[in-house]
């Protein structure tokens, strides 16, 4: 959890640690460098840096940001760079520069071009296993005809509800496909359980209540693809107030606490075998009840203000 945590805040802050490598980079090469112009090849380690995590166009703003940085530098304080006499000093000095300048924009336009051709074929994979597993879920979901339909309305609803938090593109996307594989585990449930009228003995609730674990176990086999879905689907049962022998409640991850209300929202709306669907301002209400409780207050209030947005959630 501390990883992710270190992981999430370095992303959130990547341009401002940007910035400020490179005027922290040049103030010490200009106090403590001698040899100023062979170091100014420092700048090439952020530069591959913004292209490998923001591609092109990032890669290329922070090479030019560097040469502009370098170029001020170099003018307002000639003397680091060519000594007291300038001259023809100076002229070698900007000869030297122009190829530097130049190869620090190819660099950066090379790694940030490789990186997003890298991200188009793993959102092509992504989208295939994603493809795979959604039929799998609808095979699941068909063999009970009040179930039909749900992974997908979660995954909508999650989605929404995502967005509404303004969470990250990413983030959006990782919570959308762990809604929709959220109940792939119930592949390894019986279908009598799955289409059962009754209330469930305790023995089969067991049964019911181990199919997020066999979920992550499945989409675990596909690789690291979808490993961004797994803590979700993994956490998705898991009450806000309580958490789980696994985890305390403030480790359980937000799209888990996001899924979870949109589960329970779907699953409150639709027609069961034993008992007929509420209308959707019932379920709003039952679930602002359990907030703070079942769930996290934080994706109540989330998933109210995108009610009005909803024209099945209108009360009429």
């Amino acid at each position: 959890m501390a990883l992710y945590t270190i992981k999430k805040f370095v992303l959130n802050h990547f341009e401002l640690g940007l910035v400020t490598t490179l005027i922290l980079g040049l103030s010490l090469i200009l106090l403590f460098v001698p040899q100023k112009v062979g170091f100014l090849n420092f700048y090439y380690l952020p530069v591959l840096a913004a292209g490998y995590a923001m591609g092109k166009r990032g890669g290329v703003l922070t090479a030019l940001s560097s040469i502009l940085i370098v170029t001020f530098s170099v003018v307002a304080f000639p003397s680091a760079y060519v000594g007291t006499s300038a001259g023809n000093h100076f002229l070698d000095l900007a000869l030297n520069l122009l190829p530097w300048g130049g190869f620090l924009i190819l660099a950066s336009y090379t790694v940030g071009y490789l990186y997003e051709e890298k991200q188009k074929q793993i959102e092509v994979i992504r989208d295939a296993y994603v493809g795979v597993l959604e039929i799998l879920s609808k095979l699941i979901e068909s063999a009970d005809r009040y179930t039909e339909g749900h992974s997908v309305r979660v995954s909508r609803l999650a989605m929404e509800v995502a967005i509404a938090m303004g969470l990250s593109r990413d983030e959006v996307e990782n919570i959308r496909v762990a809604a929709l594989l959220h109940d792939i585990g119930k592949f390894d449930v019986t279908t009598g359980l799955i289409q059962k009228a009754t209330n469930l003995t305790e023995e089969e609730r067991y049964e019911m209540s181990k199919h997020p674990d066999l979920g992550a176990r499945l989409v675990s086999k596909v690789g690291p693809v979808l490993k961004e879905a797994i803590p979700i689907i993994i956490a998705h049962h898991d009450w806000y107030t309580k958490g789980s022998e696994k985890k305390p409640s403030n480790q359980i991850p937000l799209g888990a606490r996001i899924v979870a209300v949109a589960d329970a929202y779907d699953a409150i709306v639709t027609d069961r075998a034993y008992r007929r669907g509420r209308p959707p301002w019932q379920a709003l209400d039952e679930i602002r009840k359990a907030a703070g409780a079942q769930f996290d207050p934080d994706v109540v209030a989330a998933l109210e203000t995108i009610s009005e947005k909803m024209p099945a959630m209108d009360r009429d």
